[in-house]
């Protein structure tokens, strides 16, 4: 982590305009930006991104209140206000599209075209230029028109159909999960289309990349459609325990603290039925397939609760991992920042930040050994906090800055 505006990391000299909202398109620009990319983020001048205000917030000793998830969201972004929807502001956009590699947008459809600065008019400009568009439902299809948010993709992926208590209702997440994976999707979409415009001998054009909310939800729900076309069958809600292995659950120590099992591969079911006493299940036939194990899942929770009700989460633990079985704590976020292996590893990181000092957050996604990423600062406080900046960057003069403020295409 570093504190300093400089840009390193493999995306360093990319330049990415984000001018989508809430969540979804905005961490696939964060996660850029994490990596080095020059990450310009325009939001509505007067009313600005509506996650400013999203989950928590914090007061500040001028009297405002901020949103802490904005602070992670918007970190190595340089914000601006300004209007698409004026024919000035939509001209600067087309200046900023000019010199971009990537926008990254969430508009309903047609809102892009409608404002005269849809793909056509974007890639006739700029042959280079990546034009990722992140929608409920996708571009195309009787669907593309409605507004989509996360929630409705986690219902219709079948995700919500499949969780919670069998006899309860279908459950939704309590975080932005189709949201996140939708942002990561669109990440790895734009890598590949960065890959394939600059790759040895690649077409050294641009391309329009369409991601939906819903499909993503639905790849990491699994096969639920593949099963129903070729069995007929529906997976049912198991609450904590699994349609596809046994045991796997959670777990109540004699401490009162919950664990985690998990016995996706075989062996690591022997190591678990045997450390719990019940190595004679091992020799069954029903036992060898992970199927089989999910169908006598009673039996085996039966043997795995009542052993790990008799014992404290530290012993359970430390006779797991003796016997090289997978076991782990269900941590709340008071738990994460006080785990050794978080702290070590600084999956968590401090930030300093204007309006409130050192501030701890989720570090970097993922680790590189020669091009790592930074946090180089944490999202803007103020809404056009970078707008003199980035204009005069196009050659805007002050006169023309002052004017679109006043006339609320800028801020």
């Amino acid at each position: 982590m570093t504190d300093d505006n400089s840009h390193s990391g493999p995306l360093a000299g990319l330049k990415v305009i984000d001018v989508s909202t809430v969540l979804a398109g905005p961490l696939a620009c964060q996660v850029l930006g994490d990596f080095g990319a020059d990450v310009i983020k325009i939001e509505h001048p007067a009313a600005g991104d509506s996650f400013r205000t999203h989950g928590a917030l914090k007061h500040t000793p001028d009297g405002r209140d901020l949103g802490l998830w904005w602070k992670i969201v918007a970190r190595n972004k340089r914000c601006i206000g300004l209007y698409l929807g004026d024919p000035d502001g939509a001209e600067i956009f087309l200046k900023l599209a000019s010199e971009a590699d990537v926008i990254v947008e969430n508009f309903r459809p047609g809102t892009l075209e409608k404002w005269g600065v849809g793909w056509d008019v974007l890639h006739e400009l700029n042959p280079r230029l990546i034009l990722a568009r992140v929608t409920g439902f996708g571009q195309i299809g009787p669907y593309r028109a409605r507004p989509g948010f996360g929630t409705l993709a986690e219902a219709m992926s079948g995700f919500a159909a499949v969780t919670g208590q069998p006899d309860g209702p279908p459950t939704l997440p309590a975080m932005g999960l189709a949201d996140s994976i939708a942002g990561i999707t669109v990440v790895g979409a734009v890598s590949m289309a960065l890959w394939h415009r600059d790759r040895p001998g690649g077409s050294g054009t641009g391309q329009e990349i369409d991601v939906s909310l819903l499909e993503p939800m639905m790849c990491a729900v699994g096969p639920g459609p593949t099963v129903y076309d070729q069995l007929g069958t529906l997976q049912e809600r198991f609450g904590n325990r699994s349609a596809s292995n046994a045991p796997r659950n959670t777990y109540l120590t004699s401490d009162g603290r919950w664990l985690a099992i998990s016995t996706s591969a075989t062996t690591i079911a022997e190591r678990v039925m045997r450390l719990v006493g019940r190595a004679d299940v091992i020799d069954e036939p029903w036992f060898a397939s992970a199927k089989g194990r999910a169908e006598h899942g009673d039996l085996l929770d039966d043997a795995v609760s009542a052993w790990i009700a008799a014992r404290t989460a530290e012993e359970v633990t430390t006779a797991f991992e003796a016997a090289q079985a997978a076991v782990a704590p269900v941590f709340t976020a008071a738990d994460l920042l006080a785990d050794p292996h978080v702290i070590e590893t600084d999956m968590i990181t401090t930030v300093d930040d204007a309006a409130f000092g050192p501030m701890r957050m989720n570090n970097v996604l993922f680790r590189m050994s020669d091009t790592p990423g930074s946090i180089r600062f944490t999202g803007q406080s103020d809404i056009g906090a970078d707008t003199d900046n980035v204009l005069k960057e196009l050659g805007i003069d002050a006169d023309t800055i002052d004017d679109l403020r006043q006339r609320g295409v800028a801020s």
